[in-house]
Order: structure tokens, then sequence, then C-alpha cells
């Protein structure tokens, strides 16, 4: 059975906008660092993000010291890409929903490389079933 990744972040008061709720590009920069806690630190494990698509379900609002989740899972595995959706909840909700494929890269011949074993290893721990 497969757990999802969950990711405690936090927002600042300058991640907000004139109309007083978080600014869409920050909410990117949450997803962001939810997903570098998950990547392999192995040296050459290479993944960049190659899709987006977000769903802004709700506004996302500052409050002083409150954290939010990014909850993360593996939606598919393939030959070098890996499918990924991301939630981040605030008051019991999810507020924005993304999916994205995220690719094996290998930077030297600009060009994507399949997963190892180890690779896939590692991602199938949060693969949804």
């Amino acid at each position: 059975m497969s757990e999802r990744h969950e990711h405690p972040v936090q927002l600042r008061w300058s991640d907000t906008d004139v109309f007083g709720h978080v600014n869409h590009a920050r909410v990117l920069g949450l997803l962001e660092d939810a997903r570098l806690a998950m990547v392999d630190s192995t040296p050459g494990a290479g993944i960049i993000l190659a899709r987006l698509e977000i769903d802004y379900l709700h506004q996302v609002h500052y409050r002083i010291g409150e954290h939010l989740t990014v909850a993360t899972t593996i939606t598919r595995l393939g030959r070098s890409s890996i499918g990924m959706r991301q939630e981040l909840t605030q008051d019991d909700r999810v507020v924005l929903r993304a999916e994205m494929v995220l690719v094996n890269f290998d930077y030297a011949a600009d060009a994507s490389t399949p997963l190892t074993d180890e690779q896939r290893a590692h991602w199938s721990r949060w693969l949804a079933g």
C-alpha cells in the first residue's frame, strides 16, 4: 500500500497580494518545496519539471503562524517520466490541485533518460494504487 507524502509549508505575510490572498506565484513555490523534499539526493538523479497544470479551487489566506499541508502522490511511473499530483490544504479543504509530469534528465546529453531501478523504487513509495 502506498502512502502519500505530506509536507508542511508556512506562508509569509509578503506572500499576499493587493487583494489580500496568497499570490498564485507563491503557491507554486510551496508545491516546489514539497517536491524537493521528496527528491532522491543521489548524484545524477536529475529530475526536472516538464509539465504543470493547476486548478485553483479556493483562495489561500495568510494567517500568522499557520502551517498548511501539501500532499503528494505519484500517479504514474513511465519509462523516463513520473506523473505526480499535489494538493494544498487549508481549513481542512483542498484549495489547490496540481497535476504534473517530471522527467528524468541527463544534463550532459540535454535529453531525457530512463528511470533507473533505484529511482523507480524511490518514487514507487508514493505510487497511488
